[in-house]
């Protein structure tokens, strides 16, 4: 079967959401945990007198449902928003796709891609809230800490949720547009939307399995959260810390992949420009450690690994430095990676690749 639909477009959080966003959500309060817990990674019980109560799964999903339902009506505006420069054909997803025009006959190809959009927003935000919380923080907050870190969790479920609703609707949407038998159909769809290496066409042979990967990287890196007192503070941390790799990878998906920011111009530029905030802060993170044993003074005689630890330490400031500056120069000179725009009066077709 050919498929007449191209991709899932920006994920986030990838497939993320990217996706992933990555994305993906990240997981919880990096700073109270780094900063309490001893270096050897035991975990106190939180049944000793006078321990807070430790977050469960389960009320953090009670408590995730207001940021849920801003979820969904920033999901309805950009579904609105989709809907309306497709059916006046000024969105660039019709330059690439003319067949797309009919924005009746693809609503739920754009209510996937809506659910991409605010999926690799909700990322985004639960990637600030976790630097926000692992790093120096601002003197004044609306939020007190125990809050932020609450809502942080909270916005990684959700981000979750958004990516598994993106891929799921674009599956959907495949089934629905596919001319052979239901269970032909269904498999077909699920080979495609969620197994590496199922969509053949064009650039969805890369940017599709990055956003896979930052799905199925998200789930696992937001939920390992609830289960750090069984596999261990130290353990955690250093999973916890994958969790940008999920992101990162959503913004490729977006960017390789996403038929809004195809081409050249303000809007993706724009999502450059939303990276320069993740890259600030992780520098400041960096910079000024929680953890006395990831600062970057040698203390005389070290060892051979204390001084190694070190030599990474530093690697890894220049990189984030390296990075910065790269996202600026972007920025600045409007050099994003994207297509060049078609001319306006072309009546050619624009594949996919």
């Amino acid at each position: 079967m050919t498929n007449p639909l191209p991709t899932p477009e920006p994920a986030a959080a990838a497939e993320m959401p990217e996706s992933a966003a990555p994305a993906t959500g990240t997981g919880p309060e990096a700073a109270a945990t780094d900063s309490a817990a001893p270096e050897d990674g035991h975990v106190p019980s939180p049944r000793q007198p006078g321990a807070p109560k430790r977050p469960t799964l389960r009320s953090d999903l009670r408590a995730s449902w207001p940021d849920g339902l801003v979820a969904l009506l920033i999901t309805a505006a950009i579904f609105v928003l989709l809907y309306i420069r497709i059916r006046n054909k000024t969105s660039s997803t019709v330059t690439v796709m003319p067949f797309m025009a009919d924005a009746g006959g693809f609503w739920m190809y754009f209510l996937s891609q809506a659910f991409g959009w605010s999926a690799l927003l909700w990322a985004w935000g639960t990637v600030i809230l976790g630097l926000m919380l692992s790093g120096p923080r601002p003197g004044r907050l609306p939020l007190s800490g125990p809050r932020l870190e609450r809502l942080h969790r909270t916005t990684s479920l959700n981000t979750i949720a958004l990516i598994a609703a993106h891929a799921l609707l674009f599956g959907a949407e495949l089934v629905r547009h596919d001319t052979a038998s239901w269970n032909s159909a269904v498999a077909t769809a699920f080979v495609e939307a969620l197994v590496p290496g199922g969509y053949d066409s064009g650039t969805g042979k890369i940017a599709i399995p990055i956003g896979q990967a930052a799905l199925y990287l998200a789930i696992p890196l937001g939920l390992v959260f609830y289960v750090r007192h069984r596999i261990g503070q130290k353990t955690w941390r250093i999973l916890h810390r994958c969790v940008i790799v999920v992101y990162v990878l959503s913004v490729w998906h977006t960017l390789l992949y996403g038929t809004n920011v195809w081409y050249d111009g303000w809007f993706r530029t724009s999502v450059w420009l939303l990276q320069l905030p993740i890259a600030a802060l992780l520098l400041l993170r960096l910079l000024r450690p929680a953890r006395r044993s990831e600062k970057l003074p040698v203390r005389p005689g070290a060892t051979a690994g204390a001084r190694t630890g070190w030599v990474l330490r530093v690697g890894g400031r220049l990189a984030v430095v390296a990075i910065l500056a790269a996202l600026v120069a972007v920025v600045a000179s409007g050099s994003d990676g994207g297509r060049s725009v078609p001319p306006e009066d072309t009546s050619s077709t624009h594949n996919h690749d």
